[in-house]
């Protein structure tokens, strides 16, 4: 059995030739399965180049229909010819499955009965274009003014100077949304050597081990109130407080918009509209990749371990020593949930202390091109299979994905990682708490 794929007016159309007999069904979903992306809702299923049809290619067909309807979605059958429709018939699935003639005609009705989840917020909110891309703003939930607390001391980690009393412990349940440097252990002495870059979502603790094997590891507590396990940290950002908005990005463009893209369209938009943005910013992106473009640190910076000069380990003579940077799986249609901060330097920052800014980022000399307009500092987790939906509560979906997910990696985003649509919660950040 063969097949391609091809995607039309947003749909996913399979074109199988040969026999779907118990081996070609099984290549079917084994292909299916790597062909479908995580926001792919809509499935055509053109059988023009299928003679034979047995029941292990029913089965592969529900299984589709059901994975379809587990992303409020559709698959229709179309092309199917004279014995696999009567193979249709005699099973009792010819009423199950939406037929049509040609795969151009399926698509046709698809589109012209597919709900439009983004059509109230296309009338009643905001949309801005930037870049190719279509924003579409909404207002979230002023509960309090949202701050960044910053735990540690960023230079410490810049030049290997972290010792066992800079470490602190922090609870899962006071970590919702955070990044920075950190370990998981059975106590400070066996965590602190093996400090990396850690994300915080809803509870789940990722991080990257510098133990020189390059693979993330991860901690979901069932209840993170009542987790007596701690996360030790070196060096810690935590968002505390609301989403301001949420910005819904959507693009045609195959290649998607990186995130120095996103952020400029929120800095700009934000600019004349938003009373209360200073020129910080905090991103929460729920979204789907076209590619990833990541770093990691190659060894924990403790004391002990720096360059005998003084140096940083972002100093051009000692940046690949500390950094490693990952040209791997582009994981494009995987979903991605990061969070991270940027800072717009075409604002008026007066608002912030300048020792506050300077908590906040470093300069990766792996990024390129908008280091004049901005800083950012994001890491971001991988899932795969995970539907994408953007009408739903973006906290609610966060910690359903980090609890249910099927995870695949984590990393240091570099600036260039891009993705094709996203849902993102902006906090518009009110001020800079550092906490020894």
């Amino acid at each position: 059995m063969e097949a391609r794929s091809e995607r039309k007016e947003g749909v996913l159309i399979f074109f199988v030739s040969g026999r779907l007999d118990a081996f070609g069904a099984q290549q079917l979903d084994s292909w299916a399965r790597e062909a479908l992306n995580d926001d792919d809702r809509e499935l055509v299923v053109d059988l023009s180049g299928s003679t034979y049809l047995s029941s292990g290619g029913i089965r592969v067909f529900n299984g589709l229909k059901r994975e379809m309807k587990r992303r409020n979605g559709r698959v229709a059958l179309s092309a199917v010819g004279e014995y696999p429709k009567k193979v249709l018939d005699m099973a009792g699935f010819t009423a199950v499955f939406d037929l049509f003639p040609t795969a151009a005609e399926a698509v046709a009705d698809i589109v012209r009965k597919r709900r439009n989840p983004s059509l109230f917020n296309e009338i009643f909110y905001k949309n801005i274009v930037e870049n190719g891309a279509r924003f579409t703003i909404e207002p979230g939930w002023m509960t309090a003014p949202p701050v960044l607390r910053v735990v540690g001391d960023l230079n410490e980690v810049l030049y290997a100077k972290i010792s066992e009393a800079d470490i602190r412990k922090k609870k899962f349940s006071e970590v919702t949304y955070s990044l920075g440097l950190g370990a998981l252990g059975a106590d400070v002495k066996e965590a602190m050597p093996l400090m990396g870059e850690m994300i915080t979502l809803y509870g789940s603790m990722v991080w990257l081990p510098t133990d020189g094997n390059n693979t993330p590891d991860f901690l979901t507590p069932l209840d993170a109130a009542n987790a007596d396990v701690p996360v030790y940290t070196g060096y810690n950002i935590t968002l505390d407080g609301p989403f301001n908005e949420y910005f819904t990005l959507d693009t045609t463009d195959p290649r998607g918009i990186s995130i120095t893209d996103i952020y400029r369209a929120v800095f700009s938009s934000a600019h004349g509209r938003v009373g209360s943005y200073h020129g910080v910013i905090a991103l929460t992106i729920w979204g789907v990749l076209t590619s990833l473009a990541s770093s990691g640190l190659k060894r924990a910076p403790v004391i002990g371990a720096g360059p005998e000069s003084g140096e940083s380990i972002m100093a051009p003579s000692r940046v690949h020593e500390w950094i490693a940077s990952d040209a791997g799986h582009t994981y494009a249609g995987d979903t991605l949930v990061s969070f991270g901060i940027g800072i717009d330097l075409t604002s008026d920052l007066s608002f912030f202390r300048p020792e506050s800014l300077s908590s906040l980022y470093y300069a990766n000399p792996l990024n390129t091109g908008a280091a004049k307009q901005m800083y950012l500092h994001n890491h971001g987790v991988v899932f795969r299979n995970v539907p994408y939906e953007p009408t739903l509560d973006l906290n609610t979906q966060v910690k359903k994905i980090v609890t249910d997910g099927e995870f695949a990696d984590m990393r240091h985003l570099l600036d260039r990682t891009r993705l094709r649509k996203a849902k993102i919660g902006v906090s518009y950040i009110q001020d800079i708490l550092q906490e020894r």
